[in-house]
């Protein structure tokens, strides 16, 4: 899909950092955590709720009550008279949600609509399904995160899987996966620089977390929580978890808790609302593919190809790129294929080192390749990403920065 007329105000929109599973974030219940950042940030930026027409949730791990979906949000930021439809396309989901905006935006140009994506990895339900006719009477039972990140039912494997089969045919090696999962760690410690001032653009700090009381603070997170050091020596210790393999525990990502919010609507609302009217976000495209069976990694490529062609732009003119990168093998095979240096893309870190919600993972990724833009001084940049089902989503967003230098 392309767009002409979606733009997301500057500075409207936020994440938390992401905590590693079973770390600080695990007990918070995903969407009344979600709904406390959304009502400090719109408080913080004198923002109404009132201001918008709809809500748009992005959610993949259930949780308790989630049902009511993204009406039942609406209400807790205190916004009843609004809803909107609830999104779950595993780590595309963030991209599906801005793409969903975006076409409403641009069939109704009056609208201003709040997308946020939450999740928790952590404490993921454990499900039975009830069989009547089985033995017993018995049903059977899911852990609704490790069964899935450990069997896709269509292809018939795991997702590291996936990866290594990409791997193989690729000739991806494991000393390349390890040189490359180096370099995203050091180009995360650029973000960290200078008191995390990158992180403090668009990030929800310090967040307290208590307990179940609601009176004790037990815990206060200011930058994401639960991030392994990467070195040389460690990496090369690490063998790949497959027999015959390449990939490691230290070159795949970790599941995380956490959220991200954005507004999305026309380019007048957007200047109303943005924190410096002299820089202009638009979203210019949103695409999606698939790679064959079992191929998870490869269907980043098709994606981002997809969108570029959509947005009438090439590879060659988009300045900044960001990528959900469950895998190193992710970022060798697109950079390969679309021919440009590992190093030039994802600065300031990505989900392979900060790890992922899923649901809110690729809404952060896409908020600091608007900031780096800003910080470049504007131009066209490219989010893509893998998902579930060897599927893709990808999304161009241009930055027309006029600030003064």
């Amino acid at each position: 899909m392309q767009f002409n007329h979606v733009f997301i105000p500057y500075g409207v929109y936020w994440s938390t950092p992401f905590a590693r599973w079973q770390g600080n974030f695990a007990q918070l219940h995903p969407m009344l955590f979600a709904a406390d950042v959304a009502k400090r940030f719109l408080r913080e930026r004198d923002i109404t709720p009132q201001a918008f027409d709809a809500l748009f949730l992005g959610m993949t791990v259930p949780a308790e009550h989630c049902f009511y979906g993204a009406p039942w949000l609406a209400g807790l930021i205190d916004a009843p008279d609004i809803s909107g439809p609830t999104v779950n396309q595993a780590c595309a989901t963030s991209a599906r949600v801005i793409g969903d905006c975006s076409y409403e935006v641009e069939t109704d140009k009056e609208r201003c609509i709040l997308a946020v994506t939450c999740d928790r990895t952590s404490n993921g339900p454990h499900l039975y399904y009830p069989n009547p006719a089985g033995p017993g009477g018995t049903g059977t039972a899911e852990n609704w995160v490790m069964d899935n990140f450990n069997f896709d039912p269509y292809a018939g494997n795991a997702m590291i899987e996936t990866a290594e089969n990409v791997a193989r045919v690729a000739h991806i090696t494991w000393e390349e996966q390890n040189e490359v999962t180096l370099l995203r760690y050091q180009q995360y410690q650029e973000a960290l620089q200078d008191n995390a001032a990158f992180h403090r653009r668009y990030m929800v700090t310090p967040i307290e977390v208590k307990d179940a009381s609601k009176r004790k603070v037990v815990a206060t997170i200011t930058d994401d929580e639960g991030i392994y050091a990467s070195t040389s020596d460690g990496l090369s210790r690490l063998r790949p978890l497959r027999e015959g393999g390449t990939v490691s525990f230290g070159t795949q990502t970790h599941p995380a808790d956490g959220n991200s919010g954005m507004v999305i609507t026309s380019r007048e609302r957007a200047q109303e609302l943005s924190r410096n009217s002299g820089v202009t976000v638009q979203i210019v495209a949103f695409s999606q593919a698939r790679a064959k069976k079992g191929f998870m990694a490869q269907a980043t490529v098709p994606a981002a190809r997809s969108a570029l062609s959509m947005a009438g732009i090439s590879i060659s003119d988009v300045k900044s790129i960001k990528t959900h990168n469950p895998f190193a093998v992710n970022d060798i095979y697109l950079s390969r294929e679309m021919g440009i240096a590992l190093d030039v893309f994802n600065n300031y870190g990505s989900s392979l080192i900060f790890g992922h919600p899923q649901g809110p993972t690729g809404m952060r990724l896409i908020i600091e390749l608007i900031e780096e833009l800003v910080l470049r001084g504007g131009g066209y940049g490219l989010f893509t990403g893998c998902a579930a089902g060897d599927t893709a989503a990808a999304v161009v967003v241009h930055v027309d920065d006029t600030m003064s230098p």
